[in-house]
């Protein structure tokens, strides 16, 4: 009888966004925490999963021996890919998935600019693929969240079913390849699980993230990232 192979773990780092709202002249992703680049957080928080096997790296295009340079400084050794990302979100992720040569895999896409992700979140994700094709990563919202029509409040959303979603996004390979053939064209989606969802190919099971895993959108935020450095 054949051994059956074991289904490898992939990241997809995405880190080719331009960073717009952080209004600074330096890319996002090369902009530095306590000496360290977000790119080398969020790389070095899968390196040290053991769970993870490869990591793709999608960079803004022209910027790859830039990404080169930190990864060999820092002697990176799961890092198989280094790729120019797209224009938008949605083309980066789909230019990570594709250079997976497995005709199956588990692959989690993630943020650069979440450069906390933690351990537990990484592994939570990977084993919520034994049982589930697809999983997100959520947090319970502390604010009300309302539904706006015309300026006004159309509506007040419950907020114990509502989660304000973090990265990395986790899928089997088949079905996040399919969602996205399936979405070519399409521009409107800025979420990989909004694509799975919106062709129905899998329920998507939800892994509990944490606040440290909070997205670098804006220049104020560094205070926060400095403070979470400290202490991690």
């Amino acid at each position: 009888m054949k051994a059956q192979t074991k289904i490898k773990n992939y990241a997809v780092i995405l880190a080719s966004g331009k960073g717009s709202r952080f209004n600074s002249s330096q890319m996002k992703q090369f902009i530095k925490i306590k000496n360290k680049t977000l790119l080398e957080y969020s790389i070095e928080a899968f390196e040290k999963v053991d769970l993870i096997d490869e990591i793709i790296l999608v960079i803004t295009p022209n910027f790859e021996k830039e990404a080169e340079k930190i990864i060999l400084k820092n002697g990176y050794k799961k890092i198989k890919k280094i790729l120019a990302g797209g224009k938008i979100r949605k083309e980066s992720s789909y230019i990570g998935i594709s250079a997976i040569e497995e005709d199956e895999a588990n692959v989690l896409i993630h943020d650069c600019a979440r450069p906390f992700v933690s351990k537990k979140i990484i592994e939570d994700s990977v084993m919520a693929l034994e049982t589930h094709k697809a999983a997100g990563v959520g947090i319970y919202s502390t604010d009300t969240i309302v539904s706006m029509k015309d300026g006004f409040i159309s509506e007040v959303l419950e907020r114990k079913s509502l989660r304000k979603i973090q990265t990395p996004q986790s899928f089997k390979l088949s079905v996040i390849k399919k969602a996205h053939e399936l979405s070519l064209g399409n521009e409107n989606f800025t979420d990989d699980c909004g694509l799975v969802l919106e062709h129905k190919l899998a329920k998507i099971y939800m892994v509990e993230g944490d606040e440290n895993n909070f997205k670098i959108t804006y220049p104020n935020d560094i205070f926060l990232a400095e403070k979470i450095a400290d202490n991690i």
